[in-house]
């Protein structure tokens, strides 16, 4: 509700965009809209893979849009964003995954909004570090990969990743660009213990990362894999103040957080 969700809503519809907001049915899309920011979300709004805790649509991918670069540019530009994040869907069907689309995005944001900071959040590429290095040779502002949860839940929730993978793409990012901070985020009630959350999270640091998101899981529809346990808010200041510990920039964790929630506070927070 609210103007500014309307005017925006109506701006992506005109711009024949797709945003994560909507299309993976985020809790947080009025309160974010509302602040005028939202997670593009590039290269179609179909899915190749079907992770059981996702509301994307999965099927056959749709043609790639190569004017859609320019119209996220044109969508950061009437929003009067000084931050931008970006995602996508998986490619599992092209060469690079995508990642010639994610560094095209940032290029036209860059040349129509000069100075707006670009955070992408992408897939795992199925491992290849030449899609890693198109994507950072770009210069995001903040790149950011989601391990989504524990090694032994990988089967049930993440079909086609592989976690030691992702671990592995986030320290080759932070590899190719020490200076760029990393990110990663877990979603929680899925059946993980805290035991398992804290070694992924040391092995997050492990691996250079340097901006943690923990979040609540919410069941998208009956469809999808059930929530076994809803963390209480005590937890995750509880694991937040681990996160911490463990010697992580930021750690934004809490019920609503979502890995693009508040991004561009805790790109500050990361930098301070």
């Amino acid at each position: 509700m609210g103007r500014n969700y309307r005017e925006l809503k109506e701006l992506i519809a005109s711009l024949n965009l797709h945003t994560v907001c909507e299309s993976a049915a985020c809790p947080n899309v009025g309160e974010c809209w509302n602040r005028r920011t939202a997670t593009f979300m590039i290269l179609g709004n179909v899915c190749t893979r079907r992770c059981g805790f996702c509301a994307v649509q999965k099927g056959a991918p749709l043609e790639v849009d190569h004017d859609e670069p320019r119209r996220v540019a044109e969508a950061v530009a009437a929003m009067g964003l000084r931050y931008a994040v970006i995602t996508s869907v998986n490619r599992d069907d092209r060469k690079d995954g995508g990642a010639e689309m994610f560094a095209a995005v940032i290029h036209a944001i860059r040349e129509r909004v000069p100075g707006c900071k670009v955070e992408v959040l992408v897939p795992d590429f199925q491992g290849k570090h030449a899609a890693m290095e198109t994507v950072m040779a770009a210069r995001p502002d903040v790149l950011n990969h989601n391990t989504e949860t524990v090694p032994r839940l990988y089967r049930q929730v993440r079909l086609g990743a592989r976690y030691e993978r992702s671990l592995e793409m986030l320290r080759y990012a932070k590899e190719l660009s020490p200076e760029t901070p990393v990110k990663s985020g877990l979603m929680l009630g899925l059946g993980e213990t805290q035991d398992e959350v804290l070694q992924v999270m040391r092995d997050l640091h492990a691996h250079r990362v340097d901006i943690l998101t923990l979040g609540q899981y919410l069941r998208p529809s009956p469809k999808h894999l059930p929530i076994i346990r809803y963390v209480p808010p005590a937890e995750f200041d509880e694991l937040r103040r681990r996160g911490q510990e463990i010697g992580f920039s930021h750690v934004e964790a809490g019920p609503l957080v979502r890995s693009s929630y508040h991004a561009d506070d805790s790109h500050a927070a990361a930098c301070a």
